[in-house]
């Protein structure tokens, strides 16, 4: 039987876009996963908090493409929930659909209280339930909750992250569990036009402590994390440049013990927006 580092490839595409609770826009979310497979993606991964049920659309779509949740936030979705609407989509779609949690953040949820005990108490409970470890990961930056995501989980799925931290990731899970981090691509080679786009993206996450914690953990400073960050933070999390200097980035992610790399496109557009042309550049630059 094929792992799942095998059927989700090295590449996948990391969208927002993709999740829609609109009937009206199924047919355009099944006409894109249906080309993101057609360009040789492995994977997509619902971003913001996304449920089960909205990887139906990609999967009816699709034949092979995998898909996953990045990430459901365990405080929004009750364990029992979860393993009913993993159950049916797994039903429809045997073996193609990845279910990814996280602990969110303390500003986007009133439940936030110990959040590594409640992830173990809900990981339990999806044990109890019957979703198998090997078909979840968990969105981990810290050790702790990378070592639980070797323990618990198939691998792990860090957003927003450096080389370092996919190095230093590879070291805590050890050579089997799955690491895929999520990886932000500007299409743009201009500096201060690229640095634009990657700073209007970030601004929203310099506000949340669990990424910003991570940061200074990895060796950034205050200065760092200030005035929409520095250049060398943006840099660090963001492939931007020349399509060669893109490849480069993403490769350097494998190098450092990435199995399969996320990538997030940022583009001029609302977050909820399909860039399907950066998208097929992004495919043929990785051939």
């Amino acid at each position: 039987m094929s792992t799942l580092q095998d059927r989700i490839g090295r590449y996948g595409i990391w969208s927002i876009g993709l999740r829609s609770e609109d009937p009206s826009r199924r047919g355009e979310l099944g006409e894109a996963a249906a080309e993101l497979e057609d360009l040789g993606y492995g994977a997509v991964w619902l971003g913001g908090n996304s449920a089960p049920r909205h990887a139906l659309p990609l999967l009816d779509a699709t034949g092979t493409l995998m898909v996953g949740t990045g990430i459901q936030s365990i405080w929004d979705y009750g364990p029992e929930e979860t393993a009913a609407s993993f159950a049916e989509v797994d039903a429809a779609h045997p073996g193609r659909f990845v279910l990814g949690l996280g602990v969110s953040h303390a500003k986007l949820t009133d439940q936030y209280r110990r959040p590594y005990t409640a992830l173990v108490a809900y990981l339990d409970a999806l044990d109890s339930a019957g979703v198998p470890a090997g078909r979840r990961v968990l969105a981990a930056l810290g050790p702790r909750t990378l070592k639980l995501a070797a323990e618990r989980a198939a691998g792990a799925v860090p957003y927003l992250v450096t080389l370092e931290h996919t190095a230093r990731a590879r070291e805590i899970l050890g050579a089997g569990p799955l690491l895929a981090p999520e990886l932000k691509v500007v299409l743009e080679t201009d500096p201060d036009r690229a640095r634009t786009l990657a700073r209007e993206t970030l601004a929203m996450y310099l506000t949340l402590p669990n990424y910003t914690q991570n940061f200074l953990r990895l060796g950034f400073t205050e200065d760092d994390l200030a005035d929409g960050g520095s250049d060398r933070l943006v840099d660090a999390l963001f492939a931007w440049g020349r399509e060669d200097r893109v490849r480069e980035r993403i490769d350097a992610f494998h190098a450092a013990g990435a199995d399969h790399v996320a990538l997030q496109v940022v583009a001029e557009g609302t977050r909820d927006s399909l860039p399907r042309e950066e998208w097929r550049r992004l495919a043929a630059l990785l051939r």
